[in-house]
Order: structure tokens, then sequence, then C-alpha cells
């Protein structure tokens, strides 16, 4: 199994890693991944510890192009990343297997795509509405659909969240896998009786800040 990886290893290097270095922008990140596990990884300038080894997981832009074989793009969540980046994913063989090269670029370069949204159009019963984005208190994503609220409406999107979370002025912080807050509608941060952390807006709402984003919360508001 050894000899096999380190063969795989050394293929990798002579087919791919030159030639993306050609092509790709400067400090981008590069993952390949072969069924079921990832065996090549650089992580540009992406501050992340991942082990190569690591399991490919359903619904990754890995895990796509393996299923497809064909070439896929996302934003990525933060099942390898702290933040959502832009990822291309492209179907590859390595010694007679498939194989997916996905390369992250970096998150300057798709800052620099993405426009900050100004408004955002939701759905109301049966009327759609434009709203401007600093009207917005709090973006929620449930039952597999998107919502954000303006002083207690709810308005649907079809936008999710991690594609928002891309696009949304720098006032708007994740704070959890179903939540993105605006700062400025934060009224206090507190532990409950469990210890954990909670977020009371306003006008009362109470959001749940989950660890792998707690630190989100403490970079932009400096507590």
């Amino acid at each position: 199994m050894n000899n096999e990886f380190n063969s795989l290893q050394k293929d990798i290097s002579q087919q791919f890693i030159t030639l993306l270095q050609d092509w790709i922008p400067a400090n981008s990140s590069i993952a390949i991944a072969v069924p079921n596990s990832y065996i090549y990884f650089h992580a540009g300038n992406h501050d992340i510890h991942f082990e190569v080894g690591r399991p490919v997981e359903r619904g990754s832009i890995a895990h796509l192009v393996l299923q497809t074989k064909k070439r896929t793009d996302a934003i990525l969540d933060n099942t390898l990343f702290e933040t959502p980046h832009y990822g291309i994913g492209y179907p590859i063989y390595i010694q007679g297997t498939a194989a997916a090269l996905v390369v992250v670029l970096p998150s300057a370069t798709t800052t620099q795509k993405l426009e900050p949204y100004q408004f955002l159009t939701g759905k109301r019963d049966e009327e759609w509405n434009p709203v401007a984005i600093d009207k917005i208190s709090y973006i929620e994503s449930l039952q597999k659909r998107t919502w954000f609220y303006v002083e207690k409406n709810q308005f649907k999107t079809s936008i999710t969240l991690k594609e928002l979370q891309m696009r949304l002025p720098p006032f708007f912080i994740r704070i959890h896998r179903s939540y993105i807050v605006n700062i400025y509608f934060i009224k206090k941060m507190a532990r409950d009786l469990t210890s954990n952390f909670i977020v009371t807006l306003k006008d009362g709402t109470e959001l749940p800040v989950s660890q792998s984003y707690l630190n989100n919360l403490r970079n932009a508001l400096e507590f």
C-alpha cells in the first residue's frame, strides 16, 4: 500500500504540479483525491491543517467530480476551509485510476470577482420585496431554505448561506453553520447555562454561536 501511495505521489508531481504553476493564481491551494481519500494537498495561502489520507466528504467538489467525471465549480463552505472560497474541480486520471483535481483560489482573488450585495430580494406571502442589505438583522438556513429577517419579518431567498457569505458586507459575520448575523443588530454576547455561546439581538432574538465560528465573532468585535 505504501509503495502504491508513494508511486501515486510521484506521478502526481510529474504530471500536474509543474503544469499547474503555469496557469493558476499564485497562492492557490491544490487538492487531489482518488475515490475515498485525498492523496495530495498544497495549502497555498489558506491557513489550514490538512492531512493526506483524509476521506472525501460527500457533496464536496472532489466527490462530485469523482461521481460525474465532469468539471465542477462551487463556493466551498467550511468543510475544508474556515471561510468560504471559490473552488474548481477537474476530472483526471492517475495510473488509470479516476481522480479529482481541486483548485481553490486565494480569498483575495475571489473577493475581487464578487461585488458585495447592496440589497436582497426576498419573498413574503406572495410578494417579492427588495430590502437594503443594512436593514437585515440576520440570515438563517432552515430546512434547506434560506431566510432573512427585517424587524421580525421573515423573507425567503433562493441564495444559499455560503453564497451569501462571499458577497455580504464585512459587518455580516458567520456565527454558525445555519446563521449569519449583522453585527449592528447585536445587543450582547454571553454564555448560557451549558457554557454555549449565545448572541442576543436588539429585538430579543437569541442565536447560537458554534465553536468553529467563535473566532470569527471574537476577531470582528475584538473581545
